[in-house]
């Protein structure tokens, strides 16, 4: 399976694997290795707290690994889609009911942040924007019920 993902979302997972690999992995056999000095390792909390957070770290680098290696990368900047809401792309709408103006770039799982402003192409709001143009309103269902908004602008950046 691909998972789409923005160059900078790439780029702060392989920052986050190098830091998993280069001082947490070392971080954690130091802390295994001190422990282990302490003697008796079956009743010892701090050896079960080392091994336990080296089980977590090497999930995640392998985690992380999967999903750079199954990565479809894509940079917003040399998207052409004729003003097409599409994965990558920044969005400027107006709730129809409040008027209130929202800002979002439709990016992968791995790096939605909506506070910002990076929504999940698999949240309701990207789903129902994709494909729509500037000037189109979409209905999205959200916790608090049915709500409009109005495409003001789509940007690539």
């Amino acid at each position: 399976m691909k998972y789409p993902m923005t160059v900078e979302g790439a780029e702060k997972l392989r920052q986050e694997l190098h830091r998993l690999k280069t001082v947490e992995r070392q971080a954690v056999i130091a802390a295994i290795a001190e422990a282990r000095a302490h003697g008796d390792l079956s009743e010892n909390a701090e050896y079960d707290a080392a091994r336990e957070r080296q089980a977590f770290i090497e999930g995640r680098i392998q985690e992380l690994e999967a999903k750079l290696a199954n990565a479809q990368i894509i940079d917003p900047k040399t998207l052409d889609a004729d003003g097409r809401v599409v994965f990558g792309a920044t969005v400027e709408l107006e709730d129809m009911e409040s008027g209130e103006k929202a800002c979002y770039q439709i990016v992968g799982d791995e790096e939605a942040d909506v506070k910002a402003g990076k929504i999940s192409v698999s949240s309701p709001i990207a789903r129902a924007l994709i494909g729509k143009y500037a000037g189109d309103v979409v209905q999205v269902q959200t916790p608090g019920g049915l709500r409009e908004f109005e495409i003001l602008d789509v940007r690539y950046v």
